[in-house]
């Protein structure tokens, strides 16, 4: 295919230099080094009494690193079941990443750390921008395959804006806890992805049904962006809580909730096939599910007995809306979920977010002693009862769903403008209207350009 005809040729770099250009603008006149990574600032207060490793870089960096690693290769590989659009799911998951991350930092500081009219980061900062990326990569999940690079990286800036708003609430406003971000990333991310495909609906998206599909290869890709996420899953969660006891059990809960939820994900898998076979999907997808629901009550005492329960039902419900919910989905309220981000992320994430409000609810000194101060300040200090905790746990759930179903309504409708240069119905889930192809896919590359002439010139309007 010709650059002409992806329409994309100039579209993508102008969108491309045009953001960075503006980022970098932003950079330079709002964002500082804070006080740990400040030379200056650093070595004036902190070196006469304290040694470097002090410096907060040296607890959160090895954290930061794994959760770099599931946003770029974790969320990358785990789409690449698609036979035809592996460059895409990975290309694509690099490119939103990298812009994402930046305009987290801007957004994440605006709400959190501006002092003085500037933006101090640090190694947190890089964590949370990330965080906030991956739930963009969640809400991509969904519209893989059926959207251009252009009406990603638009969507990806305002989803962006909207998660560090609802974060902002959440987090600040209604002083909700959620360590690992069973709301604000999974809910938040899975919800407003599936409301942007639902405006962006395909009626005649079957003409592409035969690459909305897998072969051998492509799910052994897939599987090495499970394998990676789940391994790395603890330290996702974990990454931000306060240092000690609640980040060690932040990790262990999570730990065993993976564990339990890969059980129970093979289980079903099998008990809901009619010859008890296993499908790729529901491994592939279902055994992270546990992660998922674990992120809330994570930092909580939720106890590994608790953490097995909640990923061994996470498990059970991913695999059950893979198999029977999302055709429903699709075929009744014409929700198309290319990666079933509905069912690892969407209702995990609620699960999640209900199990956080019961633990929360029943936080009390003798179940957390001294620690109650970390987890649950202003329950321990006597501002507010547990029970009531609990209120506002459900209450940050109702807001984060609020705010995801409306920001999906209005980005849906903002990237059906033609101007942003969606790909046809026919030639969804193709990775050569964007992509150079090697070998035997560039002759069926020439294929395609001759049978979809007609649709591939629509794009050029």
């Amino acid at each position: 295919m010709t650059d002409a005809a992806t329409n994309m040729r100039l579209k993508l770099p102008i969108t491309c230099f045009i953001l960075e250009i503006i980022l970098i603008i932003l950079f330079g006149a709002l964002v500082q080094y804070d006080h740990e990574t400040d030379a200056k600032e650093w070595h004036n207060t902190n070196h006469s009494s304290h040694s470097d490793y002090d410096n907060d870089f040296y607890y959160r960096y090895p954290s930061f690193q794994d959760v770099h690693v599931m946003i770029f290769i974790g969320f990358g590989f785990l789409m690449t079941f698609l036979q035809r659009y592996g460059f895409s799911s990975v290309g694509f998951n690099f490119l939103i990443a990298a812009f994402a991350l930046q305009w987290a930092t801007l957004m994440q500081g605006f709400f959190h750390g501006m002092h003085g009219g500037k933006i101090h980061i640090g190694v947190e900062s890089m964590i949370n921008a990330d965080f906030c990326t991956g739930s963009v990569l969640i809400s991509f999940g969904a519209l893989l395959g059926k959207t251009s690079p252009v009406q990603l990286l638009i969507m990806a800036m305002f989803e962006v804006t909207l998660f560090a708003v609802n974060e902002f609430i959440v987090l600040s406003v209604l002083e909700a806890k959620d360590a690992g971000g069973s709301m604000t990333i999974h809910t938040f991310g899975a919800y407003f992805g599936l409301v942007v495909t639902r405006v962006l609906y395909r009626p005649n998206l079957d003409k592409s049904k035969h690459r909305n599909s897998s072969v051998y290869h492509s799910d052994l890709f897939a599987m090495i962006g499970t394998l990676y996420l789940w391994m790395f899953w603890p330290s996702f969660n974990s990454a931000i809580t306060a240092h000690g006891d609640d980040q060690h059990r932040t990790a262990m809960n999570t730990y065993y909730s993976l564990a339990a939820c890969t059980l129970s994900s093979y289980g079903m898998s099998a008990l809901t096939a009619h010859d008890g076979k296993l499908d790729m999907v529901h491994i592939q997808n279902a055994a992270l599910a546990g992660g998922v629901a674990v992120g809330t009550a994570g930092e909580m005492m939720l106890t590994p007995f608790g953490s097995m329960i909640v990923g061994f039902l996470a498990g059970i419900i991913s695999v059950l809306g893979f198999k029977y919910l999302s055709p429903i989905l699709e075929d009744k309220l014409k929700i198309q979920d290319t990666c079933g981000v509905h069912n690892l992320h969407g209702m995990p994430g609620i699960l999640g977010a209900i199990v956080g409000a019961i633990v929360a609810a029943l936080a009390t000194v003798d179940i957390y002693g001294d620690g109650l101060a970390d987890v649950f300040p202003n329950v321990a200090n006597g501002n507010v009862e547990a029970s009531y905790q609990g209120v506002r746990q459900i209450i940050s759930l109702a807001v984060t769903l609020g705010i995801a179903l409306l920001g999906g309504l209005i980005v849906g409708f903002i990237l059906k403008l033609p101007i942003f240069g969606a790909p046809p119905d026919t030639i969804c889930f193709e990775d050569s209207i964007y992509w150079e192809v090697p070998g035997e896919e560039a002759a069926h590359d020439d294929q395609l350009t001759t049978v979809r002439t007609e649709e591939v010139e629509k794009l050029n309007c």
